[in-house]
C-alpha cells in the first residue's frame, strides 16, 4: 500500500489521524506575517532563526466514536520590544499543545467551555501554519520586558521642569468669573 504524503498547508486532519501519521519542518519567521508583525523595529523577524514544529497525529475512542487528535511541538525565538526602556527583548517559545478535533463548530464551543484540553471543529483541510502562527501569538507575553532593562531608563530629578510647570487651574478661573459677576 502506498504511504500518504501530507501538505501541512493543506492538511486532511482525519486522514492524518487515521493514519497516525507525524510531519516535521521549519518555516522563515517571516512567513507568518502576524507574529512578524510583533518584531521590535531593530530587530525584524528576516533575522530570527526559522520556527521549528512537528505534529504527530492520533485517532482515540472517546464513548465509541474516534476522534481525531494533533499533538504539535513548536520552538520559535522572537525579538520584541520591551516596554520598559524601548529597546528589543529576547523571548524564546517552547510549546506542546494537544488538540481534539470534532464533528462541527456547535460541538467545539459547547465542549471547549468545559473541557481543559484545546477543541477545534473538523475542517476538511487544516492550514498548519495558520494553526501554529495562532499558538505562537498566544504565547506570547501580553507585556514583554527585560528582566534587568540593558541600560537603566533616565529618571528625572524632582526639580526637572517636567515637574515643576504650573497649569492653571480651571476652578480658579471659575472663582474669578463668579466674583466678577457678582459685584454688580
Amino acid at each position: 500500500m502506498k504511504e500518504r504524503v501530507f501538505d501541512p498547508r493543506k492538511l486532511d486532519v482525519a486522514a492524518f489521524a487515521r493514519d497516525a501519521a507525524s510531519l516535521h519542518g521549519e518555516w522563515p519567521a517571516t512567513s507568518l506575517q502576524r507574529l512578524a508583525e510583533a518584531a521590535a523595529a531593530e530587530s525584524p523577524a528576516s533575522q530570527w532563526p526559522a520556527v521549528t514544529w512537528s505534529v504527530e497525529g492520533e485517532t482515540r475512542e472517546v464513548r465509541g466514536q474516534a476522534q481525531a487528535w494533533l499533538h504539535l511541538k513548536i520552538g520559535a525565538s522572537v525579538q520584541l520590544t520591551c516596554q520598559r526602556c524601548l529597546k528589543a527583548v529576547g523571548e524564546t517559545l517552547a510549546l506542546e499543545r494537544s488538540i481534539r478535533f470534532v464533528k462541527d463548530e456547535n460541538e467545539a464551543a459547547e465542549l471547549d467551555v468545559d473541557s481543559e484540553e484545546d477543541v477545534l471543529a473538523l475542517q476538511r483541510h487544516l492550514d498548519l501554519a495558520e494553526l501554529i502562527e495562532d499558538e505562537l501569538l498566544l504565547a506570547l507575553p501580553l507585556v514583554p520586558r527585560h528582566e534587568t532593562c540593558p541600560q537603566p531608563l533616565p529618571v528625572p530629578a524632582e526639580d526637572d521642569e517636567v515637574f515643576e510647570e504650573k497649569r492653571p487651574n480651571p476652578f480658579a478661573a471659575l472663582a474669578a468669573l463668579k466674583k466678577g459677576s457678582g459685584s454688580q
